[in-house]
């Protein structure tokens, strides 16, 4: 290991914790509606969203009509953007004139996009238009990381309030969060990509004429725009098939570095933002600390793996053992495991490096981020009501231990609550194991895997994981693009996200109707370094428990076998 490497790892760490705090802040005013610097030119425009929609501002929804309008948006969303990929060949903005998509891949994509996924069984420059590209997947990057940003405030109402029948209005809450959050934020941040050389036009594809004489296309689009909502809002799905191992979408050291800080930005802000909202920022340390621990230590097993490399290479005797196969050698193996890791614990799925050449205990520690939940910080909003759920279930089981009811923020935690969450639990942790077994004993299923033995079962592993956690990312040794991984990774996707967004919703509804209960003697304390060491051994217990076995037969016993000697 390298001193140099060490310190660009505790430096990312800090500095993005230094910005995420006065975001957090500048959050919690926005959905509080106190005033922000931006309100004289968003306020009028917000007005003129309300008036043209029919919006009413001033209505506030209980739960069940606020998930009536989360899921009215985004089956709306899936079935134009579906319909969308379908009618490309005939629409305008398509100058290298590629033809609709194949119908089942198209409903693969829409499901993908819509929940804030972005898995790409397609090359972005060999099958999507500028058109495609732009209105249809770009617009759900924003109202996907959107929605989950409401939902989350809509939990933290329901917290929060005492008595109420409601939790807010979703398309306020939407609203604020694309013209207050992510607009401005994907401005800033889209010139700054397209400074340092990110490609930004609208012009056909380049012909060159190589050195050998061949004629060459080079892809080149509306990509800077793109790649700044792509990593603020956790979607990942890039432009380009390399997505940022390309180097018109990661051109220069510095944009590695601002894509990993929007990758972290918004989840590790929101849960600042929590703590402001529940007037106790003490809270929001904890959750944040019980975060920072799994994460650190998924950092660290991640980058030894990395540095210390294959021992069959090693007994080479080459000068540097490290894996540097698959990895952009512009950035080496601390920011190539640094950008794996912050991208499977937040939900992102953006990758500088191939996730598939990743040695089996990073691949191992990649798949568990999300098969944790993804809530080690987790995708924007939906990473911390994730971990909400498990703070919940955390404070019950200490409820259990020591027979007294469980309370958290003055309020019961009772049967209702508790069956939500083990429901938000379950729901994508059966689709990845059903799924994944499913696809490792049928044809359908092994056919598209490129590794036999224990890699290949983690490419089918990692497929339905990376799915059902709305992550994206993938082990891209595994052809996905099939009529029976085009259906059941969207199935994935779906229930992966509303499965546990509904749920989330049904506890915001329960709880914002209870009153407030004053705390005691037994009253067990969520702040402190203490409950945050409890909830991240929550977390973990939670996910050995559900994973192990089936992490067991594929990159644990791989990295067994690589150290015996033996490969596939």
């Amino acid at each position: 290991m390298k001193s140099m490497d060490l310190l660009q790892l505790g430096f990312f760490i800090i500095l993005f914790l230094l910005l995420a705090w006065p975001l957090g802040r500048y959050m919690a005013k926005v959905y509080r509606g106190q005033r922000t610097w931006l309100d004289p030119v968003l306020n009028p425009l917000e007005r003129l969203f309300y008036k043209i929609s029919g919006v009413d501002p001033d209505h506030e929804m209980g739960w069940w009509e606020y998930t009536v309008a989360v899921m009215a948006l985004n089956i709306l969303g899936i079935v134009l953007l579906f319909l969308m990929q379908l009618a490309q060949g005939h629409l305008p903005f398509n100058p290298q004139h590629f033809p609709g998509v194949k119908w089942d891949l198209a409903l693969n994509t829409a499901v993908s996009f819509v929940t804030n996924t972005n898995w790409q069984n397609y090359g972005g420059e060999s099958a999507m238009s500028y058109l495609t590209q732009m209105a249809g997947l770009t617009v759900q990057n924003f109202l996907s990381a959107a929605t989950a940003m409401a939902v989350l405030i809509a939990l933290i109402r329901g917290l929060v309030r005492r008595q109420a029948n409601s939790i807010g209005n979703f398309w306020v809450d939407l609203t604020r969060t694309v013209l207050w959050i992510l607009l401005p934020l994907s401005i800033i941040f889209a010139l700054l990509f397209a400074s340092q050389g990110v490609i930004q036009t609208l012009h056909p594809y380049v012909t060159a004429q190589t050195l050998e004489g061949a004629q060459q296309t080079i892809a080149v689009g509306p990509v800077a725009s793109q790649e700044a909502i792509k990593m603020l809002g956790s979607n990942g799905g890039g432009f380009f098939n390399a997505n940022s191992a390309h180097p018109f979408e990661n051109s220069t050291p510095l944009t590695n570095l601002l894509t990993m800080l929007l990758i972290m930005l918004i989840p590790a802000g929101l849960v600042f933002t929590y703590g402001h909202m529940v007037d106790d920022r003490r809270q929001g340390h904890a959750v944040l600390g019980a975060m920072l621990i799994m994460f650190v230590i998924f950092l660290g097993i991640s980058y030894w793996s990395e540095a210390t490399g294959n021992p069959l290479i090693s007994a080479l005797h080459v000068s540097s053992p490290t894996a540097m196969e698959g990895k952009e050698v512009r950035f080496g193996i601390a920011n190539s495991a640094l950008f794996a890791t912050a991208t499977t614990a937040v939900a992102n799925g953006a990758v500088n490096a191939m996730h598939d050449s990743l040695t089996p205990l990073s691949g191992f520690i990649a798949m568990l981020q999300i098969k944790l939940g993804e809530v080690v910080f987790g995708g924007v909003g939906c990473g911390l009501y994730g971990m909400l759920v498990f703070v919940l279930l955390t404070v019950f089981i200490i409820g259990l231990m020591v027979g007294r009811t469980p309370e958290y923020l003055g309020k019961k935690i009772e049967s209702m609550e508790i069956k939500m969450g083990i429901l938000a639990i379950l729901l994508p942790s059966a689709c990845i194991l059903i799924g994944a077994a499913t696809a490792s004993v049928t044809k359908a299923g092994t056919s598209s895997i490129l590794n036999p033995g224990p890699h290949g079962l983690s490419e089918i592993l990692y497929a339905f994981a990376s799915a059902a956690g709305n992550n994206g990312s993938a082990f891209a040794g595994l052809n996905g693009n099939t009529l029976f991984y085009n259906l059941g990774l969207a199935f994935n996707m779906f229930v992966g996200r509303f499965g546990v967004l509904i749920p989330v919703l049904v506890i915001a509804g329960t709880m914002v109707r209870k009153k407030s209960i004053p705390a005691g003697p037994g009253t067990f304390q969520t702040i402190g370094p203490f409950f945050a060491v409890v909830l991240a051994s929550v977390v973990l217990i939670v996910g050995a428990l559900t994973f192990f076995p089936a992490l067991a037969l594929g990159p644990l016993v791989e990295h067994l076998l690589m150290w015996s000697g033996k490969v596939f």
